[in-house]
């Protein structure tokens, strides 16, 4: 391809994803399951001419990491904090936390069943299938009623989080004995200070820095906090969730030595062109990611009737786990929230991170893809119906 092809190439795609993200608004259906099928499309173009192109796996962890850090400190930026929303967030943390654990359990025992693969390898191959995905969830509730909506930026941020903290928990330890959680208390004790500092330090530099050019350098900071973070097995996201409730709620402060030195005059600007900044490059990201993950997908995978087997089964425990919960525990309205459990980036990346020796057969992006696909449409309908039920009560 020529310089000038690949400039088109990727201009098309985010004028795409503009068209997506307004026909989203309009149908209910995520703009990237748009994306994804766009991404199967110019995959069976490529086939069909047998054009060369890139090993797009090599950059798609890359990806949807950043990806998933933008979208996830968005979303942190526009939760406001006050005390009436203590019952809020905790009623959303222990919704994430418990029916991630349940449905992991769930899965777990489904893998050990239908592939006879030991209950350990089935419990990390279960994990990415277990967590809500902040990356659909959050862009696609932006019309339905505030509580609500908040509800699920807190709920999907906290799987995202407690997901990650699992993962790296069963991936790190073969038996899971005293010693094991006792590191795992260590490890939150440190990344909850880690977080409190970067905080600090990010709203420092922000106030202090002259420069024109000061939002892409704080980005890229966090960016760094995260990275240093997951190298020693920390879940950083918890900075970047931290980070943006921090700096949304900074001003609600009244201890006069934090005032004196870390509040500033143009703070709420500033927060602003900040949280414009992470909302476009967060599209960017998001765009390139899900375009480039249904270019991976191999379609006849779904020829595979076993998979299908996989899907159904899957995908029943988390539907039937996430209504008992919110009907049971919870106590609150089914819809849309029971509908709102969709899987994508954290599940994607979790997924490329499972060493090649803990993946089990059958468990293929193919069957990733479908789960991603299904949780998607299913969270579309609905929205939609939710939607009409609104317009009804309305007249």
């Amino acid at each position: 391809m020529t310089t000038y092809t690949i400039l088109i190439l990727l201009s098309g795609l985010v004028i795409f994803s503009y068209l997506f993200d307004m026909i989203s608004k309009k149908t209910k259906i995520p703009s990237v399951l748009l994306l994804l099928f766009l991404g199967i499309g110019l995959k069976q173009i490529v086939t069909y001419f047998q054009l060369e192109t890139f090993d797009f796996l090599k950059i798609l962890p890359t990806l949807g990491t950043v990806g998933l850090i933008l979208i996830v400190f968005e979303g942190a930026l526009d939760l406001k904090y006050d005390s009436d929303k203590n019952k809020l967030i905790k009623k959303a943390f222990f919704s994430a936390v418990i029916i991630l654990l349940v449905t992991v359990a769930a899965i777990t025992f489904i893998l050990h069943q239908v592939t006879s693969y030991s209950y350990y390898l089935c419990f990390i191959n279960a994990i990415p299938f277990s967590i809500i995905s902040s990356a659909i969830a959050i862009p696609s509730v932006s019309s339905i009623n505030k509580a609500q909506r908040e509800f699920v930026i807190y709920e999907s941020s906290f799987s995202d989080i407690a997901g990650i903290i699992l993962f790296n928990f069963a991936i790190s330890n073969d038996t899971y004995n005293i010693a094991a959680f006792t590191n795992l208390g260590i490890e939150l004790v440190l990344i909850i200070l880690f977080a409190m500092l970067s905080c600090l330090l990010l709203l420092y530099l922000i106030g202090r820095i002259s420069h024109h050019v000061k939002f892409f350098l704080i980005i890229s900071i966090l960016v760094l906090v995260y990275a240093i973070g997951q190298s020693f097995h920390l879940s950083a996201l918890i900075i970047v969730l931290a980070f943006g409730l921090f700096l949304n709620n900074a001003d609600e402060i009244r201890i006069p030595f934090f005032r004196k030195y870390f509040i500033y005059p143009n703070i709420s600007k500033d927060l602003v062109q900040l949280h414009q900044l992470s909302a476009e490059s967060a599209f960017i990201i998001r765009t390139f990611f899900f375009v480039i993950f249904g270019f991976t997908i191999i379609i006849e995978q779904f020829q595979d009737f076993t998979l299908i087997q996989y899907g159904l089964l899957i995908l029943g425990a988390i539907y039937l786990i996430r209504l008992l919960y919110l009907k049971f525990v919870a106590k609150m309205p089914l819809s849309p929230s029971v509908f709102i459990t969709p899987r994508g980036l954290i599940s994607i990346l979790l997924f490329y991170n499972l060493p090649k020796e803990m993946r089990i057969n059958g468990v293929e992006t193919g069957l990733l893809f479908l789960i991603i696909l299904a949780t998607s449409i299913v969270m579309s309908l609905g929205l939609l119906g939710a939607k009409k039920e609104g317009e009804v009560v309305k007249k």
